[in-house]
């Protein structure tokens, strides 16, 4: 029997909580009355940087909020798919043509070992999914184990992640390029990995996070 059927079946046998608001009416870790509840931003442009065009889906707060924080810290795995699809929504509203192979925010190796699990590498899988785009995950690799953003100022997060990524050049796909993250709040992850693209002479990138704070 397909393996993700069997998994349906047992999860219809146990029936799955919503993660949100914990009914088991369609044993999904996310239900489909919590999803609507997932607000997107306008279509449009969120900010450039380097003369990459950056586009953020919603705003990190409410059901958004605890969607990226149960996937990245509690350990929700189920939550990709949901988040991967609020994603994919704002995606293809935007229209933007061309076949690209999607990079997640890479972590350090130590962090991965804490963690178990990249979550935006099951996002940009559960993406890929969706869009028929292709993953690529060693492209980049994070070289420096930087401390958390979320308590630094602006210029601190800069020197955090200077000389934080590097570029495999063997492993560029002849495709565009999809930087996604899950958070873009000042813009300085993907500041960085742009730059390091462009010392690689590598230009034709977009960015995708899924929430801004603003």
């Amino acid at each position: 029997m397909e393996l993700r059927r069997l998994l349906g079946i047992l999860d219809w046998i146990y029936k799955k909580k919503c993660y949100f608001c914990k009914s088991s009416k369609e044993s999904i870790r996310m239900c489909s009355k919590c999803y609507e509840k997932l607000m997107s931003l306008p279509l449009h442009v969120n900010r450039i940087i380097d003369g990459v065009n950056v586009y953020c889906a919603g705003i990190y707060s409410k059901e958004l909020q605890q969607l990226i924080r149960g996937l990245k810290y509690h350990r929700q795995r189920d939550l990709a798919y949901f988040q991967a699809k609020f994603m994919y929504d704002f995606w293809k509203q935007l229209n933007i043509k061309g076949d690209f192979q999607v990079v997640p925010v890479p972590l350090h190796k130590n962090r991965l070992k804490k963690r178990k699990y990249n979550h935006m590498e099951l996002v940009a899988e559960e993406f890929c999914s969706l869009t028929g785009f292709e993953p690529n995950f060693s492209l980049i690799k994070r070289v420096k184990d930087t401390k958390p953003q979320y308590k630094l100022t602006k210029k601190e997060r800069l020197q955090n992640l200077n000389n934080a990524f590097k570029i495999d050049k063997s492993k560029l796909k002849d495709k565009k390029i999809l930087l996604i993250d899950d958070i873009c709040t000042t813009g300085s992850t993907f500041e960085e990995m742009i730059a390091e693209c462009h010392k690689n002479n590598i230009y034709d990138i977009i960015c995708f996070a899924t929430t801004t704070p603003k």
